[in-house]
């Protein structure tokens, strides 16, 4: 029978949620143990607080290692707000550039009668 039993790396010898493992089995057939990061809940929207799609979970201090592609989509409000919110924001512009242009029509109106 096989020995599957493994050391904890580091000092840590207690199963808690910053030292989880993982057994691995090695090329070589040994089993050791490799240590598992945590995973964080990644940026969310500004607007509507769901998760953004396209950039990696990843904690605060490891954002400066990646690329610039991988914190960012390439739109308007890239890294802070979702594509859905930024459509009705766009929308919202519209209307109210739209809404102030009757208006103005409006007005003429009244004033040549």
């Amino acid at each position: 029978m096989v020995d599957h039993r493994v050391t904890r790396p580091g000092r840590h010898s207690y199963n808690t949620k910053s030292a989880k493992i993982r057994t691995i089995r090695t090329p070589g057939g040994r089993h050791v143990a490799q240590k598992i990061k945590k995973t964080t809940k990644g940026p969310k929207c500004s607007d509507c607080k769901c998760s953004l799609p396209g950039i990696k979970h990843l904690k605060r201090s490891a954002y400066k290692n990646t690329k610039k592609r991988e914190r960012t989509v390439s739109r308007a409000y890239g890294g802070s707000a979702c594509g859905n919110c930024v459509k009705m924001r766009i929308v919202r512009a519209f209307l109210l550039e739209e809404q102030k242009a009757v208006k103005k029509l409006l007005a003429e109106r009244a004033s040549k009668k």
